[in-house]
């Protein structure tokens, strides 16, 4: 039995501005990179700041009205209230925060400041969230089946810290073309005891091993190509999550406070 092995290849672009092409800027890359071009059954990753760039999620923050609540949470939190107040707009819930950050509810996962980052964004301003990461991967995957004539998957990532470990590592937010999951139940493990729980989050792990070849800060380095990862490629779409109360951190936290999850009011 031969052991898979993949390839990461490290995409340069130019400075992606709004209203730029991302999938164009892909495939120049990928023209540019050792890759010999794109094949079928590569996966293609993206960081969530590039195409949320391109898609124009760019807020300036002195555009922005602070309402009551953002003051507040502000005040407790130690935060500019110009950005709570997008944190406020773009998140589900705030189920609580420290110094600096917010902690959110948002499509399905929970992350500081509803993914609001001001890093590679003009000063003054801050990049949201793409508004369907889903949507945006497979846009990027339909532009470059019609041009590239070949099948591929996309993975729009962001960078994540994760309970009690210092650091980021990469988390998908966006899928489309692969199985974000892979159920392992029924199989056995060496010593043929019979999986029951086991589910790889395989895109996550594609978008971490994406991030050792991609840039955080000014490398311009916004997206990779994976190749040689043996998964399925085809009729995939959406990153797979689970209920707030199935979670186990999550349901530690609304045990011995059920409100964490109500609807924050706010105030004009």
């Amino acid at each position: 039995m031969t052991t898979p092995s993949f390839q990461v290849y490290g995409l340069a672009t130019p400075l992606v501005r709004a209203g730029d092409d991302i999938a164009t800027h892909i495939l120049a890359a990928i023209e540019r990179s050792e890759s010999r071009g794109i094949q079928a059954g590569d996966v293609v990753v993206v960081a969530e700041s590039a195409v949320a760039t391109a898609e124009g999620r760019i807020t300036r923050l002195a555009d922005i009205e602070p309402s009551r609540e953002a003051f507040r949470l502000a005040e407790v939190y130690r935060m500019d209230p110009h950005l709570v107040e997008v944190v406020l707009r773009e998140s589900d819930r705030v189920v609580g925060g420290i110094p600096g950050f917010l902690l959110c509810m948002k499509n399905g996962t929970l992350l500081p400041n509803a993914g609001i980052d001001a890093s590679n964004a003009p000063p003054g301003s801050v990049v949201l969230l793409p508004a369907d990461p889903d949507a945006s991967a497979a846009g990027i995957r339909a532009a470059i089946a019609e041009r590239a004539g070949v099948d591929v998957g996309v993975i729009v990532i962001d960078s994540r810290t994760h309970a009690m470990r210092l650091g980021c590592s990469g988390v998908a937010i966006g899928c489309s073309g692969i199985p974000s999951v892979l159920d392992e139940r029924g199989k056995t493990d060496l010593f043929g005891r019979e999986l029951e729980v086991t589910k790889r989050a395989v895109a996550d792990c594609i978008a971490s091993a994406a991030e050792l070849v991609m840039g955080e800060s000014g490398e311009c380095v916004p997206a990779a190509l994976m190749r040689g990862i043996a998964l399925p490629v085809g009729d995939y779409t959406g990153v797979a999550t689970i209920d707030a109360s199935e979670c186990l951190f999550m349901g530690v936290a609304l045990h011995a406070d059920p409100s964490l999850l109500v609807d924050s009011k706010r105030e004009p």
